[in-house]
């Protein structure tokens, strides 16, 4: 059963009990919710654009739960409410918000994503998975930022940082609709929102940077993903180093 299908049990629930500004640990189950996301104000977009680059070393800080919270917001966070669009599939879960901070094609959403959370306030070390409509995180169990690096052909950038986006496609769900051309279409989803996380980065005062160089099979192996998610891409996100 994917990770998706068994929170969608609750998804309802943790949406209308978010605390604005709070982070909570839901009752009906150990999900996480993060606190409410800023939608007004920050760092202009232009001077963000202007100072983004690729960030591959972190002082040894930890990130706070809002500074997460807003960078998975930008990756993939509910911007607009709305049913589910048309053939979405129970097997992929409940239908969890609706617009997203990324274009989808056919508003599809076939991306999921990741925290490897190695140095958070608030958050114990480990693996989370984010749910945009409730804008919270699944603890889904251990994981190593060293395996993952190992996986990623020893790139040290994942184990220095304090937080790792790992960006992963559902493929079935563009094909529904999309047949061959699918995966064009989501690998143009993850490169927007990857940007999006970037730039919401340099706004914040944090720097990352998106790795493509890693084994498929071993990152699946090393966070446990489900077999309908391809690993796309890993963001290892901090504070800037010297």
């Amino acid at each position: 059963m994917s990770l998706s299908l068994r929170f969608g049990r609750t998804t309802a629930a943790l949406a209308a009990s978010i605390l604005s500004g709070e982070a909570v640990l839901a009752q009906e189950s150990p999900v996480i919710l993060l606190p409410a996301p800023t939608t007004a104000g920050g760092a202009p977009l232009t001077r963000a654009l202007a100072e983004r680059r690729s960030v591959r070393t972190f002082q040894d800080a930890p990130l706070t739960l809002a500074e997460v919270g807003q960078l998975l917001w930008a990756a993939q966070g509910v911007t607009q409410t709305g049913p589910a669009p048309a053939g979405w599939r129970s097997e992929w879960g409940a239908w969890s918000g609706g617009g997203r901070t990324a274009p989808s094609a056919g508003a599809l959403y076939p991306l999921e994503t990741y925290l490897l959370a190695t140095s958070v306030d608030g958050l114990e070390p480990g693996l989370y998975h984010y749910v945009p409509g409730a804008h919270a995180l699944e603890p889904t169990g251990a994981c190593s930022s060293r395996k993952l690096a190992r996986a990623a052909l020893g790139q040290t950038a994942i184990t220095e940082a304090p937080a790792v986006v790992v960006f992963t496609g559902v493929y079935a769900r563009a094909a529904s609709k999309y047949e061959d051309r699918a995966p064009r279409y989501v690998h143009i989803e993850v490169g927007a929102a990857a940007e999006n996380l970037l730039l919401q980065a340099t706004a914040l005062g944090l720097g990352g940077v998106f790795t493509g160089a890693f084994r498929d099979s071993a990152v699946t192996d090393v966070l446990g993903l489900p077999k309908d998610h391809a690993p796309l891409g890993i963001v290892p996100v901090g504070r800037p180093g010297g």
